[in-house]
């Protein structure tokens, strides 16, 4: 079929829409669903096109979740508006996954810290250090992005985080990076901030439980391994 045919000319059964009604989200293909998100094509391609030519320059969609506003007004079809479309709908995903139920979340074991922020940190192209701070209970009160540093390094001071600790009133904390490489292995550095980080725990009286490195889809958690 060609590409300057409209979606209007499809067989009602083949359109991304009805399809969608008839059968569910989940039988659609990711060019489908993003063909939605954009609404339109151009003159020249259907929106169905236009997608699959979007998914077949990021590469996946890992790719195309890590192309920024810039990246994708590139790719001949896609201006400012439909950027802003696919931008808008990768972020309601990432916040969807990291969505919890009312209940307060409570952390008793590394895997529930990692779940908790895995989808928002994997993904990320620079390291962020993160801390979530608790309460007596283990529930989570609060968390901060505390820095954000260089592709292979997160600055991060003592001072920042019982800061922020003492602000909220928790009774202890986990920390929390990510490694853009993918790879959670700690690094000799991420050692060394965790000893600061335990030592002036002590001090102040807030405990340090954990300091957990997120890599794509897996964890390590420094408390697990004895490194802490």
């Amino acid at each position: 079929m060609s590409d300057s045919v409209s979606l209007k000319q499809w067989p009602e059964e083949e359109r991304p829409r009805e399809r969608m009604l008839q059968h569910g989200a989940e039988a659609l293909s990711h060019a489908e669903l993003l063909a939605i998100l954009l609404r339109t094509g151009s003159s020249s391609e259907t929106a169905v096109h236009l997608a699959a030519r979007i998914l077949q320059q990021s590469g996946s969609l890992r790719g195309l979740v890590d192309m920024g506003h810039g990246d994708l007004t590139r790719i001949k079809g896609i201006g400012p508006a439909k950027a802003l479309q696919i931008r808008a709908g990768i972020e309601l995903g990432r916040r969807l996954a990291r969505s919890r139920r009312e209940e307060t979340v409570a952390v008793r074991r590394p895997e529930d810290a990692a779940d908790y922020l895995m989808e928002d940190l994997r993904y990320l192209q620079v390291e962020h250090f993160v801390c979530l701070f608790l309460n007596t209970k283990n529930h989570i009160v609060a968390r901060e992005t505390l820095s954000v540093g260089t592709l292979n390094a997160s600055l991060v001071h003592p001072r920042e985080v019982f800061r922020a600790a003492i602000r909220h009133g928790s009774a202890s904390l986990i920390c929390a990076h990510n490694h853009p490489s993918g790879d959670p292995t700690p690094s000799a550095e991420d050692r060394a901030l965790t000893a600061r980080l335990q030592e002036a725990g002590q001090l102040v009286g807030i405990e340090v439980l954990d300091h957990i490195v997120i890599g794509d889809g897996r964890f390590i958690s420094l408390k697990e391994r004895g490194l802490m």
